[in-house]
């Protein structure tokens, strides 16, 4: 910052950013990731004057392989492979289609897909709240959150909430008559069908039962026998099951967009420093860049680069070769005179709050 692109003094090395970087402590993380948060949550709430019905958070852990010594990276079964687990949060607003990232916290390799999911909801609920005039908080989880005690959290919380669960012996039993139902309609149609149902259920460890639907699905492809695929969903909404799976669960479906674009546009997984609190800087300055990409991308309605990701902006929009002019006043930075996304760089530039 303030630095004079021409004459000012040389760019920091990379020992000197090392050591930057393993400079900030837990508390600085701490304060910064809710100050991403509180940042997110406060854009939308101007955006939208205060005036959400629906808000949904969505929490979903991906891996991140490791190749080194890092601390805290251990074996994962699930994905093979030596790695951390971060956690991602994004937000939605009623309707809206885009899921803005709000949080991401990085976790052991070993870490259970729960692990600090109570904490962080417990925390984006409450800026929600403070933001918004009494909102609806919907919150979608996929199976490895399907624990007692992460059910207890979202009653108490008193949030609508969806969450997938696994498979087991019992669920299966209580959907082996729709499942059969789904066998003979796939067999009449030659396609794959599925079903829907719900039932009331209480696994051993729960105080009480919820309601779970049920997806009875027989998958069929070419040359293959048909395969059953069974799944279930815990909620407390009151909706038509094919409602609550289709039109809501399944809509989280989109964060694996949103995970792609963190680790192959932005290289979230680049968390190669030996310390574990170094490689959570690292995330959560990878998040704050595509927080603004996401603003950017939000602009970009109406453009040729409406339906761009980030790799895509960035290299439609942001590498550009500029002449810098310095004088006593002032630097200027001057544009190409022509490059194919002039008209939608100049669009996005005003849209942001530059003058033509």
């Amino acid at each position: 910052m303030d630095r004079d692109p021409i004459a000012g003094p040389a760019l920091a090395s990379q020992p000197t950013l090392s050591r930057f970087e393993n400079a900030v402590g837990w508390r600085e993380l701490l304060t910064m990731g809710h100050g991403l948060a509180e940042t997110v949550i406060e854009h939308h709430r101007r955006r939208l004057k205060g005036r959400a019905r629906r808000i949904t958070i969505d929490l979903d852990p991906t891996d991140d392989p490791t190749h080194g010594q890092q601390e805290f990276t251990f074996f994962n079964g699930h994905y093979d492979t030596w790695c951390y687990l971060p956690m991602v949060a994004t937000v939605t607003f009623d309707d809206e289609a885009e899921q803005y990232a709000v949080a991401a916290v990085l976790r052991p390799g070993n870490a259970p897909a729960s692990l600090g999911a109570r904490g962080l909801l417990r925390r984006l609920i409450r800026h929600v709240r403070a933001a918004f005039r009494a909102p609806t908080i919907r919150v979608r989880l996929d199976g490895g959150f399907a624990t007692p005690t992460v059910f207890t959290f979202l009653e108490a919380q008193q949030v609508e909430y969806v969450v997938a669960m696994a498979s087991n012996a019992r669920l299966e039993k209580r959907a082996r008559r729709l499942m059969g139902k789904a066998r003979m309609r796939s067999k009449a149609s030659g396609r794959t069908e599925h079903l829907y149902g719900e039932t009331r259920y209480a696994a051993k460890t729960w105080k009480r039962k919820r309601r779970v639907i049920i997806k009875a699905e027989v998958v069929r492809h070419p040359g293959r026998d048909p395969k059953n695929n069974p799944r279930f969903v815990v909620t407390n909404l009151p909706h038509a099951p094919r409602t609550v799976y289709e039109q809501i669960y399944c809509q989280r479906g989109d964060v694996e967009n949103r995970l792609k674009e963190l680790h192959h546009g932005l290289e979230l997984d680049r968390t190669s420093c030996s310390r574990f609190l170094a490689n959570q800087f690292r995330v959560l300055l990878t998040l704050a860049a595509y927080i603004l990409f996401q603003e950017l991308q939000r602009r970009t309605h109406g453009t040729a680069c409406a339906d761009a990701q980030v790799t895509t902006l960035r290299e439609r929009l942001l590498k550009l070769a500029v002449w810098v002019e310095r004088s006593v006043r002032r630097i200027v930075l001057h544009l190409p005179a022509s490059f194919p996304w002039r008209s939608t760089w100049q669009r996005l530039a005003c849209a942001v709050g530059a003058t033509p």
